[in-house]
């Protein structure tokens, strides 16, 4: 039987479980549990080779975690946006880009992929890194970074696996289906997309087109 506060918590798309634990830290433990996710470090630098943040563009990343990813493509001159719906995490985020946030580079708020309250064509890039699975509707998700991205603006969504996965990885990787589903809903919102694999994460890219 599932507790009391189970109907109330936001679920995975994929399994329909509750979040909770690493899907969505809190309480006592979350900052061991924010800790134990710096160790994904070799994927979230793969992804920012893939995202090539430049100085002056602006990035939004859904579900930063403690903000190792965020921290970076800040050293590369973009302004970046951080949404997260653990205050726990956003509180590491905070502590760990606090001279961005203090210049004016940075910004952290809290949110989803399916509600990450910025304005229509707001920022260049998304991306999110180890979290689609446990977003809560995966169409809602798509269409929520469709419309924050500007014309012409990318979407970049990783996900634990790739050539070589990193050993704490590789009882994470997709099961084919999952990863068709999330192919073909990209690729409904987009017009297009495709998947494939890093060497150390599998990758979902699209972009918004330039015109209507």
């Amino acid at each position: 039987m599932r507790g009391m506060n189970d109907s109330l918590s936001p679920r995975s798309w994929l399994t329909g479980a509750p979040l909770t634990g690493f899907a969505l830290p809190s309480g006592p433990l979350a900052w061991l549990q924010g800790w134990a996710l710096l160790l994904n470090r070799p994927e979230q630098r793969e992804v920012l080779q893939v995202v090539d943040p430049r100085p002056g563009q602006r990035v939004v990343e859904v579900g930063h975690g403690p903000g190792q990813l965020l921290a970076w493509m800040a050293d590369r001159g973009a302004y970046v946006i951080g949404v997260e719906p653990s205050a726990a995490m956003t509180n590491q985020a905070r502590h760990r880009l606090r001279s961005r946030l203090r210049s004016g580079q940075a910004e952290l708020r809290a949110g989803t992929a399916e509600d990450t309250g910025l304005p229509d064509a707001s920022v260049d890039t998304a991306v999110s890194v180890n979290n689609i699975p446990i977003w809560s509707d995966l169409d809602r998700g798509f269409q929520e970074l469709f419309r924050v991205l500007r014309p012409g603006g990318r979407l970049v969504v990783a996900w634990h696996g790739g050539r070589q996965p990193i050993p704490t990885a590789r009882r994470r990787v997709l099961p084919a289906s999952a990863r068709d589903r999330i192919l073909d809903r990209l690729r409904a919102r987009f017009g297009g997309g495709e998947c494939r694999e890093g060497r150390r994460v599998l990758l979902f890219e699209a972009t918004r087109p330039a015109t209507p």
